[in-house]
């Protein structure tokens, strides 16, 4: 409900553009640090008391930006909220792959992204009317509210109706046996195109409220139905896509995937009125047609006993990189961020009439497209793929 609308609601209690950009970099360095932790955690305690510890530490972070109203706040709290999704996501992916037989697990991996958006549709659209009663600040508090309440009741429903991990969780694992070994061949060309398709992706991610809101005139509850018809396009998309993914080789669908990826930025780019924007966030809502058949190919190509330290390691990986392209943002989408950094530091005073002269929105969506056509390329060229599976 709240965090698709908390760039806004930095600048609103006057963090500027900078804080902006550096929750974006902050998001992706986190989901880069949480990821292999979050893998070995599940390992090591077993994927149920995982998501038991990883949901208390998401909660206490919607605490402190309901008990804090200031921007340095938010990004502290960000901390704990925003590892939710990577620090859960490898326990998640072993479980999927633990429950669904290796022939139907592009479907398991579908399943729960298809369930997710659900809320991810319905949550903006709540948090968007909320603005509109009750202001950027209150409007946004409320929400977090609800996510704590929200989050309370799910901490519950995880530990009642996911069964027990086949596998002892006090099984004993050595740190040592985690590396970068863990990555095959196929799996780093994975990682190198995946990396470039993220930068396409971080770049613009947290001035896509900025632009449709802020320069585009799209009012909060607008916004969030634009949100809820990327999710609803996805959605529709997962069970199909799934469906003929497990039925035959990846590549095509992840492929296709990072083409949707790649045209959002450029289809944003020329919309500016909220018929347009409808467009571009179906398209961003068809970037997640061959999401889950990556993530399931990566579970695929990943070590047997190792799937959600490998999961996570591919993560911490790719995070690390697009967290300095997610900040990066900031400095591409106008001068406030070089002027600051060259005030606070010193440094980069030759640099600073570059970027005064390239930065604007438009500089910030176009290096996007670049990035994503670049991406693209590499995994048509290099990418790999498993053989038909031996049920079909």
């Amino acid at each position: 409900m709240a965090e698709r609308f908390l760039p806004i609601y930095l600048l609103a209690l006057g963090g500027g553009t900078l804080s902006v950009g550096l929750l974006n970099g902050l998001a992706n360095l986190l989901n880069a640090l949480y990821s292999f932790p979050g893998g070995y955690a599940s390992d090591k305690l077993g994927y149920k008391r995982a998501l038991l510890l990883f949901n208390g530490i998401a909660m206490l972070g919607y605490g402190i930006v309901i008990l804090v109203p200031s921007w340095q706040a938010v990004l502290l709290g960000s901390v704990l909220f925003l590892s939710w999704s990577a620090i859960s996501l490898p326990a998640t992916m072993d479980m999927v792959s633990s429950v669904f037989p290796k022939d139907k697990r592009t479907l398991g991996v579908s399943l729960h992204s298809l369930v997710r958006r659900i809320p991810m549709a319905l949550g903006p659209i709540i948090g968007g009317a909320s603005i509109s009663i009750f202001g950027e600040i209150r409007g946004i508090q409320v929400s977090f509210f609800f996510a704590l309440v929200l989050g309370g009741v799910s901490l519950v429903l995880q530990q009642t109706m996911i069964a027990s991990d086949k596998k002892n969780p006090t099984e004993k694992l050595s740190i040592n046996s985690y590396g970068i070994s863990l990555l095959n061949g196929p799996l780093k060309n994975l990682l190198v195109s995946d990396v470039l398709i993220r930068f396409c992706e971080q770049i613009p991610y947290a001035f896509i409220v900025v632009w449709c809101i802020r320069l585009n005139q799209i009012s909060p509850v607008q916004f969030g139905i634009l949100t809820s018809v990327e999710m609803v396009t996805a959605i529709l998309v997962y069970l199909p896509v799934a469906y003929l993914a497990d039925k035959s080789t990846k590549k095509p669908f992840v492929t296709t995937t990072f083409l949707f990826f790649s045209a959002f930025p450029l289809v944003l780019l020329v919309s500016h009125s909220f018929w347009a924007l409808v467009v571009a966030f179906c398209i961003r809502g068809l970037k997640e047609f061959g999401e889950p058949t990556r993530k399931a190919l990566i579970m695929d190509l990943a070590p047997e006993g190792r799937k959600a330290a490998t999961f996570g390691l591919y993560y911490l990986l790719r995070d690390i990189i697009v967290s300095v392209a997610a900040f990066g943002g900031a400095l591409l989408w106008d001068d406030s961020t070089a002027n600051f950094l060259v005030q606070a530091t010193g440094i980069g005073k030759s640099l600073l009439p570059f970027f005064q002269s390239i930065a604007s929105p438009e500089t910030n969506l176009l290096a996007a497209f670049v990035f994503g056509l670049m991406g693209t390329v590499y995994f048509i060229l290099f990418g790999t793929d498993l053989p038909d599976q031996e049920s079909h």
